[in-house]
């Protein structure tokens, strides 16, 4: 069902992105457009640009993505509504608990070098902050209708990759990104929190640190600059090969984004953006992933649609670049019951050298 609606979605973001087009033409007369306020993309965007033969770029980007309430496709539901709903699901599940709300907070420390003039190559260290709010259900030994938090943080996948230049004019940029991450995130901890302190529970998919696979990260970008703003397009997936050795792989995320960003002065920019996530669910079980205890634990309750509109700025101090977005999700088609998302804040500081 999910994957049915991408051409439809694909065709329409082009489409905006050619009336933008129309709007925003200029003549192409200027040399060195690249080095103003939008030469990096909004801040929800990574694989973007190269760098020059021996440059370097050292960037801190920071991530809150806030989820609350439950939602059964379309619809949200109260949080008693996901405990009675959880009772005649299939599977059966929220037995244990609901969860009520999570806040996704992300670390990231990206390093770029400009290899060649055609090619740079990055790494990108992950340092999720996971804390999910929860409500307990009839069969939780604590007792129903009370709550309870738990919360997971540390290193998460590793990414590495390289962008390389297919195609670029004075205006034009194609990019390919052969990226990839490495299984350096934990997946197994446990909590007492659901219980009061009764027994260790393993936490369950979406408070984990990581996907325990090797996935493929390929994208592709364009960008065409004009003299007083320019737009962008981007394609990635997220590909997970295997399965980890807890028995399962995460489901596949397909993303595109595209961006209309106008200068103000050459030192800053704003930007508007739009983004659809595909999502699909996970692929195999873990054991001690208990569909019944809570709906967080079912495979099949993890796929779905989300789109997002987002509105940003660009700028530079010095050789100080500072890009920052929020990001309030418009619209989304969830599989089973999950936690829907509201927003995100993305903001990143960077250095070239």
């Amino acid at each position: 069902m999910i994957r049915s609606r991408l051409p439809r979605f694909l065709t329409a973001s082009f489409a905006c992105l050619s009336c933008f087009a129309v709007v925003a033409m200029a003549d192409d007369h200027h040399s060195g457009r690249r080095k103003l306020a939008d030469k990096h993309a909004p801040a929800g965007i990574m694989g973007d640009h190269i760098h020059q033969p021996g440059q370097w770029m050292v960037e801190y980007k920071y991530m809150n993505m806030y989820m609350e309430d439950n939602r059964i496709g379309t619809q949200t539901v109260s949080d008693q509504a996901a405990i009675d709903w959880g009772a005649t699901s299939h599977p059966v599940t929220n037995r244990g608990a609901t969860p009520t709300q999570m806040t996704m907070e992300m670390h990231m420390m990206h390093l770029m070098y400009g290899w060649t003039e055609d090619i740079s190559l990055y790494s990108m260290v992950m340092l999720p902050a996971l804390t999910m709010d929860h409500l307990r259900g009839p069969g939780n030994p604590a007792g129903s209708g009370t709550s309870f938090t738990t919360h997971n943080s540390g290193m998460g996948d590793l990414g590495l990759g390289a962008l390389m230049r297919l195609y670029s004019d004075e205006r034009n940029d194609w990019l390919l990104n052969l990226g990839c991450s490495v299984p350096t995130g934990d997946l197994f901890r446990t909590s007492s929190a659901p219980t009061a302190g009764m027994m260790n529970q393993t936490l369950p998919y979406p408070m984990r640190l990581g996907s325990g696979t090797f996935n493929a990260r390929p994208g592709v970008t364009y960008r065409h600059f004009f003299d007083l703003c320019s737009f962008g397009s981007q394609a990635t997936a997220d590909l997970p090969i295997g399965r980890n050795d807890r028995g399962y792989r995460l489901g596949e995320h397909y993303r595109l984004s595209n961006w209309f960003q106008c200068l103000m002065t050459d030192n800053w920019a704003l930007s508007i953006r739009d983004q659809h996530d595909w999502r699909n669910n996970i692929s195999g079980q873990d054991p001690d992933a208990t569909d019944m205890l809570i709906s967080t634990n079912v495979e099949n309750f993890r796929g779905g649609y989300w789109y997002s509109l987002a509105v940003g700025t660009q700028f530079t101090v010095g050789k100080n670049y500072f890009n920052a977005e929020i990001v309030p999700t418009i619209g989304q088609n969830l599989d089973g019951i999950q936690l829907e998302t509201d927003y995100s804040i993305i903001a990143s500081w960077s250095l070239a050298f």
